[in-house]
Formats: structure tokens, C-alpha cells, sequence
């Protein structure tokens, strides 16, 4: 029998709680230790585990396996390398980081010391998202000629009021990296690299309290030919409205739609037919905003897999890096409007 993996958490805020859950949830792994700098948080700890306000000193002082980076955008990097350099694998929330330099930086960290990063891209796992993967693998659709992404949502001025770097160039990066990044993923998950971008951003609703974009329509065009229309804003009235990926293809069209990925909303396949799908309750639900599906459940099943199972890293560090390539790209090429 196989020792639980030990976890511990940087950054306990509602992500970092979420990864708690799970983990302890698990029956393969243990929480050992959280770390924030904000001292108010360890009330919210669950018994027996160990809270830390300095990463370095908790570091030194657990013996654990991983360490889950869920800290805000542009820490995941350093908090990323410390945990590798001090023996951990790691599991990184989205998005991997805010730059593509600052990946490469993560991912020879993990090449030095011989651990692992697991890019958290928890929507890879929703029942439709595998579905559509499939027709593509089995090449059931053809040749894909077109894509459409619709990122609809909501996030008002209480989101941006209780936190200090929402909304900040530097330090939350944008719209793209932060509230969308996984249909970023979704895409390059199902069709593959972008090879060019253009668009327009505008900050319509939030020039009040944030630095960055709060609208964005984009055209890109992918490696394999096909045209990609990606629309987002988070200016959706009062509610998230619509997270959905529509694809046109030489034998069939479908599209995964609903709040986040978790509906086949329409279907017309030359060879298949893929089975009825409408979940509708498992957004990871934050009390003042919802956020994308909730599978970190299977984020943290992975973990237990690849290290006592040696199956395959759902989401690897080089994928996570690309992603962050093509929000980079969407930037370079994108103008006010």
C-alpha cells in the first residue's frame, strides 16, 4: 500500500480553499501545510493543518510532496520555482504565469530538480469538452474550417474591491489571463497552436478600478488553417451569460455551449452522435462570482495518478506555456477601440 501524498497550499484565498477540499476529500493525499501572508486567513484552516505566513519557512520546515501555487497571478512564478527548488512537485492554478519568459523560467526549474508542474486547466475535464476531443482525435469531424468562442461574464466592482491586484497590468495581467484563460486553453486543447492574431479591447465598464481590458473580439488563425473568432467581456448584465466553443467542420458541426463549457448545445455530425450532456451545477461558485467548472477534484486525482500510477500529466508545463504564447500573441496584435 502506497503513502498518501502530502500536500501543502500557497495562498488560501478562494482557490487555494478550493484545493484544500479536495485534497482532503482524497483519499490518497493529506494536507499538511497552508501558507498566506494574510494572518485572518488561518481561522479559515482546516484542523491539524499547519498554517505558515512565509513560504521560505514552511518550505524548510514540512516534509511534503507538492506544493499548490494558488497564489495571485504574478507570484506563480517565484512561488513556483521555490517550491521545485526545495524538492516539491507542483501544481499551478491558471494561469501558469503572465509571461511566456516566466514559464520557460518554471519549466528549467523543473527540468533542474527533476519534479514536475501540473498547469491547472480543470475545464479539459468537462464531460462535453471530452466528448468534442474525441470526434477531433478520431478524426470523425474532417478537415476543421471554423471556430467560435464566446466568453460572457460578469464581474462587478465587489470582485475588484476585495482584492489588491485584480484588475492590475502588472500583476493580474488581464482579462485573457485571469478570467478567460481557459477557453484559451480549451482551444489550443482541441484544435492546436495559433499562428496569428488581431483585435480590439476596450474597457467599457471598469475604467474605475481596474488597469485592463474588460472586452475583447479577436480573429485568429490556427495552425491547421482553420479561422477563429474569439469574443469575451466581462461586462455580461448583473450574471455570467455564456463560456461556449462552436465548430465548423467538413463532416459535421457542434457546439459546446451553456455558462461554462457544460452543455452540447447543438449537434450535426456526418458519423457520430454524441450523447446528451447538460450539467448544470458544478461551477465553482465563489458567493459574489462564479468562476469556470468545478473539477479540481480530478486536477488532484491526476497529481495521485501521474506520481503513483505514472500515467500521463493532464495539462503539462510546456502546454501551459503555450497558452500563455497565444494570450501573448492576442495582445501584441490587439488595438483599442
Amino acid at each position: 500500500m502506497q503513502n498518501k501524498i502530502r500536500f501543502s497550499i500557497v495562498g488560501f484565498g478562494n482557490i487555494g480553499r478550493r484545493h484544500a477540499e479536495h485534497i482532503i476529500s482524497n483519499p490518497d493525499t493529506e494536507l499538511v501545510a497552508i501558507c498566506d501572508t494574510d494572518e485572518t486567513v488561518a481561522a479559515k484552516a482546516p484542523e491539524g493543518v499547519n498554517f505558515y505566513t512565509d513560504i521560505d519557512l514552511m518550505l524548510a520546515t514540512e516534509q511534503v510532496d507538492v506544493l499548490c501555487v494558488c497564489t495571485p497571478n504574478y507570484l506563480h512564478e517565484p512561488h513556483t520555482i521555490a517550491g521545485l527548488s526545495a524538492g516539491l512537485h507542483t501544481v499551478v492554478e491558471k494561469p501558469m504565469a503572465i509571461s511566456v519568459q516566466a514559464c520557460e523560467n518554471m519549466i528549467a526549474a523543473a527540468a533542474q530538480t527533476g519534479k514536475t508542474i501540473f498547469a491547472v486547466k480543470q475545464n479539459r475535464y468537462n464531460p462535453p469538452v471530452q466528448e468534442v476531443k474525441k470526434l477531433i482525435d478520431n478524426k470523425d469531424l474532417g478537415k476543421i474550417y471554423m471556430m467560435q468562442v464566446n466568453c460572457f461574464w460578469n464581474r462587478g466592482d465587489a470582485y475588484y474591491a476585495g482584492s489588491g491586484w485584480r484588475g492590475s497590468k502588472q500583476r493580474d495581467g488581464g482579462c485573457l489571463f485571469t478570467q478567460f484563460s481557459h477557453f484559451v486553453d480549451i482551444l489550443y486543447y482541441l484544435n492546436g497552436p495559433i499562428n496569428d492574431a488581431y483585435g480590439r479591447i476596450e474597457n467599457f465598464a471598469h475604467r474605475h478600478n481596474t488597469e485592463v481590458e474588460d472586452t475583447g473580439s479577436f480573429v485568429l488563425k490556427a495552425d491547421n488553417g482553420a479561422i477563429i473568432n474569439f469574443n469575451f467581456t466581462t461586462c455580461a448584465y448583473e450574471r455570467n451569460m455564456e463560456g461556449s466553443i462552436t465548430i465548423m467542420a467538413e463532416h459535421g458541426a457542434v457546439k459546446i455551449g451553456g455558462q461554462y463549457l457544460n452543455t452540447i448545445e447543438y449537434q450535426k455530425l456526418a458519423a457520430a452522435t454524441l450523447p446528451h450532456i447538460n450539467i448544470t451545477a458544478k461551477a465553482n461558485d465563489y458567493g459574489l462570482y462564479q468562476g469556470s467548472m468545478s473539477n479540481h477534484d480530478k486536477v488532484i486525482q491526476n497529481v495521485v495518478n501521474v506520481l503513483n500510477h505514472n500515467h500521463t500529466v493532464m495539462t503539462s508545463a510546456e502546454e501551459g506555456r503555450d497558452v500563455v504564447s497565444i494570450i501573448e500573441r492576442m495582445y501584441a496584435g490587439a488595438r483599442k477601440a
